[in-house]
């Protein structure tokens, strides 16, 4: 097997594991490259290219995310992952923990690690490197590493819902919540959203916004039944989908662009968050990218117009 033969083969293991250090779909697909770089460039060839590629992977990702850390605190409004439509590596044994593992609310909670925490996690409990393999990326003792991954587990459990649905019921709770988006059904809205559901949209300052966001089932029922009505006249279609790993939707423009993404967070039989991204520079990988303030002017339109 040549170089590139296998470093191609590998690349679906190094997007996930950059990805889910950095939670950008574009830092990891560069990240990727620069470890093709480096791997083309070395003269020694490793004793094992899985170890050696997600070493050098993981380093990169660590390096990036330490500078994006800065960029981060000072982004506007509130700030979630690059929506991730399918997750380049799979496995059938663990669809589940890889798919749990890249939620929203799951990167959400590896943005409270540091960033050598995170790589060991995701490392250690995503893909279950050893403890050898890990310190080599991290460059680390293993008796760090292995305190490293103590912290991180700690600090994910704090943060984890205690039940979560299952991928059956999730879906199953999605397509009824769609269902009745699309008809303005309200009371069929307040049976599918928690009490206490939030509604919480990042733009980054690119596009419009809903203000920092909605919280209680009466305020985002009336955002959803108010909204749809007018982007549905203009051409608009919501076309649901998994987004990391968990139901959610794309909303398209009458030409096929993309204006959003919506993700569904499921607890106790009940919709608990709904997480946009109308950031149009975290959508370009979803596809052609729509201006959102011409939208939302024919949206207003729409809704004062005849009919």
């Amino acid at each position: 097997m040549t170089r590139t033969e296998e470093f191609q083969q590998l690349r679906p293991l190094l997007a996930s594991i950059a990805y889910r250090i950095l939670g950008s779909v574009t830092e990891a697909e560069d990240a990727v490259q620069e470890t093709w770089l480096r791997y083309e460039a070395s003269s020694t060839p490793p004793d094992s290219v899985r170890a050696y590629l997600a070493a050098v992977v993981t380093r990169i990702s660590i390096n990036v995310l330490r500078s994006a850390r800065v960029r981060r605190e000072e982004y506007v409004g509130p700030w979630f992952p690059e929506p991730l439509l399918t997750d380049p590596y799979e496995d059938p044994e663990r669809s589940a923990e890889l798919a749990d593992s890249v939620s929203m609310a799951a990167l959400l909670l590896l943005e409270r690690l540091t960033p050598l925490e995170r790589a060991v996690f995701v490392l250690r409990e995503v893909f279950d490197f050893g403890y050898p393999e890990i310190a080599t990326a991290v460059d680390r003792s293993e008796a760090a590493c292995r305190q490293l991954a103590v912290r991180a587990r700690r600090h994910m459990a704090e943060g984890r819902p205690r039940f979560e649905a299952d991928r059956r019921e999730r879906e199953q709770l999605a397509t009824r919540f769609f269902g009745a988006f699309a008809e303005g059904d309200v009371d069929g809205l307040r049976e599918l959203l928690s009490a206490d559901v939030k509604l919480v949209a990042d733009n980054g300052g690119r596009a419009p916004q809903w203000a920092e966001g909605f919280f209680g089932a009466d305020h985002v029922i009336e955002v959803l039944v108010s909204s749809l009505p007018a982007f549905v006249r203009i051409g608009g279609v919501v076309e649901p989908c998994q987004v990391n790993g968990r139901p959610g939707a794309i909303f398209r423009v009458q030409d096929g662009k993309v204006i959003s993404t919506w993700t569904l967070d499921v607890l106790d039989g009940r919709i608990q968050a709904i997480r946009t991204v109308s950031n149009p520079e975290k959508l370009r990988h979803v596809g052609p990218v729509t201006d959102a303030w011409a939208v939302l002017r024919d949206m207003q339109r729409a809704a004062t117009g005849p009919g």
